[in-house]
């Protein structure tokens, strides 16, 4: 995939680590410019930064920038945006990845009246609302380019997973998908959710080992996973690069999609050469 997106401009929200990290090294790997975005200037209980993504993609051939944004601050969303303009004037590709993992484990598989409204507010001002604020601001300029929105969701939208406050989140970001593509139907613009399976992220590498070597999580209600069979944050990054390469991704547009069907159809491997279903 080296250099097919050499020409491109790209923001990935929430790309400090985790999936947004993966997806934002393999859109650098294929030589596009990455905006990097997120909170996280020093490392915390978790590994990763901002400027620590870039300065990665940057080893793999594309050019990393980045961007302390809290995705809560509609004024510094517009900021990013505005920057790109400026330093560009295009932009091609928007994924839509910032979310609180952190803050979400707390509630795994709580029933509703043990989860605060709290968690709401936290799960949907980051998970639902952030994608909609960059959505917007981005739009002009994804309109110029006929650009891609990727909106990170999950197989929750489809059926019960985590909690309550988790699946109606991503069944909310799956319906902002779907209608923003209403909206961009005459602009040339292709709107898609993803959907990645259990990804192995550093909040997951945090599982110890068991007596014989595995590292297994318990997912409440959903049953009890290997995480030697997780997807790495890559396979995601994968599936966008191939659909902002593809030059007929709009028959997509609107649709959720499984990374490992995207996987399938493109062509594409995780890194270790599987196509994991774990979703």
């Amino acid at each position: 995939m080296n250099g097919i997106l050499s020409d491109r401009v790209a923001v990935v929200t929430g790309a400090s680590r985790g999936i947004g990290k993966g997806i934002a090294l393999e859109l650098g790997a294929a030589g596009a410019t990455v905006y990097v975005t997120g909170r996280s200037e020093t490392p915390g209980q978790l590994p990763g930064t901002v400027a620590g993504t870039a300065a990665d993609i940057d080893r793999l051939g594309g050019r990393g920038i980045p961007f302390v944004c809290d995705h809560r601050d509609d004024d510094a969303v517009a900021r990013l945006f505005d920057t790109i303009r400026t330093e560009h004037g295009h932009l091609d590709v928007l994924v839509n990845n910032v979310y609180n993992s952190p803050a979400s484990a707390r509630w795994l598989g709580k029933p509703f009246w043990e989860v605060p409204p709290k968690a709401w507010d936290e799960g949907f001002d980051i998970g639902v609302r952030s994608h909609y604020a960059a959505a917007h601001f981005a739009a002009p300029l994804l309109i110029e380019s006929g650009g891609l929105i990727v909106d990170i969701s999950s197989p929750g939208a489809d059926h019960f997973t985590h909690n309550v406050v988790y699946g109606v989140g991503k069944a909310a970001v799956d319906r902002l998908t779907a209608d923003m593509a209403h909206d961009l139907a005459e602009t040339g613009v292709t709107v898609v959710s993803l959907w990645p399976g259990i990804v192995n992220t550093e909040l997951l590498q945090m599982v110890p080992a068991d007596a014989q070597g595995r590292r297994l999580i318990t997912l409440p209600g959903e049953g009890t996973f290997d995480l030697e069979d997780a997807e790495t944050p890559h396979f995601a990054g994968r599936a966008v690069v191939a659909l902002a390469g593809d030059t007929d991704r709009r028959a997509r547009t609107g649709r959720a999609w499984r990374v490992a069907d995207l996987a399938e159809a493109y062509g594409f491997t995780d890194i270790d050469g599987r196509v994991p279903r774990t979703g």
